[in-house]
């Protein structure tokens, strides 16, 4: 295997020019970095990286913590970390767990063996108290507000009151939600928001209109299944994800409901088939919440950056008379 020094002899230069033409060093006379590309090119040389990084403390590489690599909203967040790795030397480590706090674990202790550089925490099972001792090892950064860490997140409180009030201003006072995970941050936000509106406005609440473990098209057509078994419905449902509301409004066909006359549904996210189906929802940006998490893991510091969400109005929430 050919090494620098051997590069350096055939080219006829010190091994200090080689090294300075394999890190894109600018004070090279160009004659120099001909002969030493070409020589390159003759032996094939490759760079041990391993020993790079060993050099330099970096191994230029970021894990991106999520529990499904295949959900629509964890896609987007990763598209937007992907989107902005390009233009630097960093690669992104996908590390799906399942929402398993043994395999989260795992990949927190790749940071603290040095395997990787940093992490991004889409989402979590572990508590903060158990994830943030790992700060110390690396850059640490999370998607949801963590007052002790550098985030890119929305604000779930401001952007459940923003639907649940237009609904109320269209005329709804019988109104459900789903969420994931009940003890979640974002869930948690989003049931404060819920009742604060409701109270607000002297409309019931009603626990048989909030239906939990709620993350994809199956479980939107579980809720409309378990909705038209109860007695009072709700007249509109406001649903934690746009995958989640596609298989709400499957069912409710199924269900001879019609949507949004007999139930009006507003999504999150805004993924792109959303437009497709008509779906009045919540865009959260997640794309731009992936690109602000890489800028904050590259750049280091605690900066907290909520990004702004948007009510995207369609067709699927109706208008109730007074």
């Amino acid at each position: 295997m050919s090494t620098i020094k051997d590069i350096a002899k055939l080219a006829g230069v010190s091994i200090t020019t080689v090294s300075r033409v394999l890190n894109n060093h600018p004070y090279v006379k160009d004659e120099k970095r001909r002969k030493v590309l070409q020589v390159i090119e003759e032996l094939n040389y490759q760079q041990n990286m391993n020993a790079i990084h060993l050099v330099k403390g970096k191994t230029f590489m970021v894990g991106v913590v999520l529990p499904y690599a295949d959900h629509p909203y964890f896609q987007s967040i990763v598209g937007g970390i992907i989107k902005a790795a390009t233009s630097s030397e960093i690669a992104v480590l996908l590390c799906p767990t399942n929402y398993s706090k043994i395999d989260e674990i795992k990949y927190l202790e790749m940071m603290k063996r040095k395997q990787i550089d940093g992490v991004i925490i889409c989402s979590r099972a572990n508590t903060w108290e158990v994830i943030l001792p790992f700060a110390e090892y690396g850059s640490l950064v999370a998607c949801e507000l963590v007052e002790e860490l550098p985030c890119a997140y929305t604000d779930h409180f401001d952007a459940f009151s923003s639907a649940l009030n237009y609904l109320i201003k269209e005329g709804h006072k019988s109104i459900g939600y789903s969420v994931a995970r009940e003890n979640s941050n974002s869930s948690k936000a989003r049931l404060s928001a819920y009742h604060d509106v409701l109270e607000k406005n002297n409309l019931p609440i009603n626990e048989s209109f909030i239906f939990p473990d709620s993350i994809d098209i199956d479980d939107g057509k579980r809720i409309v299944k378990e909705l038209v078994q109860l007695k009072d419905r709700p007249t509109a449902l406001l649903v934690n994800g746009d995958e989640v509301a596609a298989g709400i409004l499957i069912q409710a066909k199924k269900e001879g409901l019609n949507v949004p006359a007999d139930l009006s549904v507003i999504g999150f996210d805004n993924q792109p088939f959303s437009e497709a189906l008509g779906l009045t929802t919540i865009d959260q940006h997640l794309n731009e919440i992936g690109k602000k998490a890489f800028d904050l893991f590259l750049h280091g510091g605690h900066q907290k950056v909520c990004v702004p969400f948007d009510l995207v109005i369609r067709n699927t929430v109706s208008k109730l008379q007074q």
